[in-house]
């Protein structure tokens, strides 16, 4: 089924490429691996997380040598607690919002305060749930404010979602390539909700070396039909096969997705946000 996408809304998806259509990758798909990274410490602030990943490349048993159609995938909790983006809720004073909304519905309201400090704007704030808009543009539960996987501080401490998810990916990138002598495009993850359904799924937010959306208008599909709609979020696909091999409570924290191949190219997170004028339930 093609997907249904409002009118005007793929300008933004085509700007994303139409400068860099970006680059496929070889060979005809039809298999793609997802393969766990072993050996990652607790990361902590201020460790080389790129190293860490580097050494867990070079233990991990089918890795290297890497090859050009391989995808690296972090999850958000690691890249946000190496570069210190985490909060004490001990230094946390929460306002009167916050601690009405949390005795209401029994949530800690020094993390409430958290979320709606991390805001641009709140989307809804019902039920228990605060849906927010972050600094990025991200639409997410809890501004992806996380108390979950955060180590020895857990319940003492929450993540909050890296400053600029594509420069942390590009940093990574960057380090494997000077170690390795490869390119390997790196997405960094974290665990979405989707409207009207229920359970996460792993996306992408911050992406390096490939471009996260696939275009796909005026491509003819298996049956010769011209797609007029279709706009893969190929980026994401790949965050959430990573997350299969991965789990939630296992400790792995790093991906190798092979055989994806997505388009190569310069692109950012943001080519894949939808502007605010295309939002139908606003």
């Amino acid at each position: 089924m093609e997907a249904e996408t409002p009118a005007g809304a793929p300008a933004r998806a085509a700007a994303a490429t139409q400068h860099n259509k970006g680059t496929p990758r070889p060979g005809d798909g039809g298999r793609v691996e997802a393969i766990a990274l072993g050996g990652i410490p607790e990361i902590a602030p201020g460790d080389d997380l790129a190293a860490f990943i580097g050494d867990a490349l070079e233990a991990t048993p089918g890795i290297l040598p890497l090859r050009d159609d391989d995808v690296l995938v972090v999850t958000q909790k690691v890249v946000s607690k190496a570069e210190g983006a985490v909060v004490d809720l001990d230094t946390v004073v929460p306002r009167p919002e916050a601690v009405s909304f949390a005795d209401r519905w029994d949530r800690d309201p020094r993390q409430v305060e958290i979320v709606l400090r991390e805001a641009r704007r709140v989307v809804r704030m019902e039920r228990g749930v605060i849906i927010t808009e972050t600094e990025h543009g991200f639409v997410c539960a809890n501004g992806g404010v996380d108390a979950s996987n955060v180590g020895p501080g857990s319940g003492q401490i929450v993540t909050l979602l890296p400053h600029d998810p594509d420069a942390s990916a590009r940093t990574i990138r960057t380090a494997v390539r000077e170690r390795f002598g490869i390119d390997v495009p790196v997405i960094v993850s974290d665990s979405f909700g989707r409207p009207w359904r229920w359970g996460i799924t792993d996306v992408a937010i911050g992406v390096s070396g490939l471009i996260p959306i696939e275009d796909l208008r005026g491509v003819a599909d298996a049956d010769g039909r011209v797609m007029k709609s279709t706009i893969r979020a190929s980026a994401d696909e790949i965050a959430s096969a990573a997350e299969l091999a991965l789990g939630k409570a296992a400790g792995r924290p790093v991906a190798l997705v092979r055989g994806a191949q997505p388009l190569l190219g310069d692109g950012s997170i943001r080519d894949a946000l939808m502007p605010p004028e295309f939002d139908l339930f606003a």
